[in-house]
């Protein structure tokens, strides 16, 4: 059994590394499909509310509550496959829910890219329309994430990955790092 967990900021290729789990036969836990359930559960928009009701997830319930409600869906994922990926850690608060509930058998893994490369694919995928558009700003995602501790988490990761290269270098990299780390002795 093995947990890997991905952490970035928006932008920085997380949902690309989920990809190339997929590909590799390792399960994928969305932690933002948490946030978007919730989202749709009290009647908001998936697109504009997801930040407010990610924010408002933590101050009602704690700021492990995503990682809380993620933890059935990794356990449930564990019973028929050896590893399972989770995407989109947001803080170092959700990395010690997940090291306390996996132990020795999680890998906080940091996707990391430079800003103007982040704001260019959010440009290509129009998730960046900006506060006149009705959207959120890249400015705005990344000070919300920080503040939730994603800066702290990225710190603890294990491993680094960088991606301001080309899509396929990405990707082989992520290859490289699930295959090893599904490899990997544990103890």
């Amino acid at each position: 059994m093995h947990v890997i967990g991905t952490v970035g900021l928006p932008g920085s290729g997380k949902g690309e590394a989920a990809t190339v789990a997929r590909e590799e036969g390792i399960p994928v836990v969305t932690m933002g499909d948490v946030v978007r359930q919730e989202t749709a559960d009290r009647g908001l928009d998936p697109a504009k509310d997801h930040g407010a009701v990610a924010q408002a997830l933590r101050d009602e319930h704690g700021p492990a509550a995503i990682a809380e409600r993620s933890l059935p869906m990794i356990e449930d994922r564990l019973a028929d496959h050896d590893a399972v990926l989770v995407d989109g850690i947001r803080s170092d608060v959700e990395v010690e829910t997940f090291e306390a509930a996996f132990d020795e058998n999680f890998t906080l893994v940091s996707i990391e890219a430079p800003y103007e490369v982040r704001r260019e694919r959010l440009d290509l995928r129009g998730r960046d329309a900006g506060e006149a558009d009705g959207g959120e700003s890249l400015e705005s995602r990344d000070e919300r994430e920080l503040g939730w501790g994603t800066g702290e988490a990225m710190e603890r990761a294990d491993v680094v990955i960088e991606n301001a290269d080309a899509l396929a270098t990405f990707h082989e990299r992520v290859r490289r790092v699930i295959r090893a780390d599904a490899t990997v002795e544990r103890p």
